[in-house]
């Protein structure tokens, strides 16, 4: 397994947990780092992996308004509250990545998010991360995913 995927793991099960905390807190650098630094010891996340994934983490909570907007605009008949937490959180990731990630191609985004359902998510959860990831990226096209327009 490749330290990205170890360093998305880890963020997917940080923000599962992040889920029982207030996200104005959360949202502070300073104290995400803290959080993240005891997250990484009691779980042992990858040292290799740890800067990537507290790299997600910052970019999910900083951006979380409009990675949220894109699941309600392409998760269709689904209300963000009520797709599972292990779901809307690996989409919170691999949205993040489609839109601010340069380095990262859109096909990798996909492939990587579905394996992680695979392992992490329920029985419907890799067609259902598939099918809403491959709606956003569509919806992309050759927009600049950061204008306003």
């Amino acid at each position: 397994m490749g330290t990205r995927r170890k360093a998305r793991e880890a963020a997917l099960q940080f923000l599962f947990q992040d889920d029982f905390f207030d996200r104005v807190e959360s949202s502070n650098r300073d104290e995400l780092q803290l959080r993240f630094e005891k997250f990484s010891i009691l779980y042992q996340v990858n040292r290799k992996a740890r800067p990537y994934c507290l790299a997600l983490l910052q970019g999910v909570l900083e951006n979380l308004d409009t990675i949220d907007a894109a699941i309600r605009d392409n998760a269709l008949n689904w209300r963000l509250e009520r797709i599972a937490a292990t779901d809307r959180n690996l989409l919170r990731i691999s949205i993040y990545e489609l839109l601010f990630a340069d380095d990262v191609p859109a096909q990798v985004v996909i492939n990587e998010a579905v394996e992680i359902a695979k392992r992490f998510g329920g029985e419907d959860s890799p067609a259902f991360v598939n099918g809403v990831l491959d709606a956003v990226q569509q919806s992309l096209g050759n927009k600049d995913p950061l204008s306003t327009s």
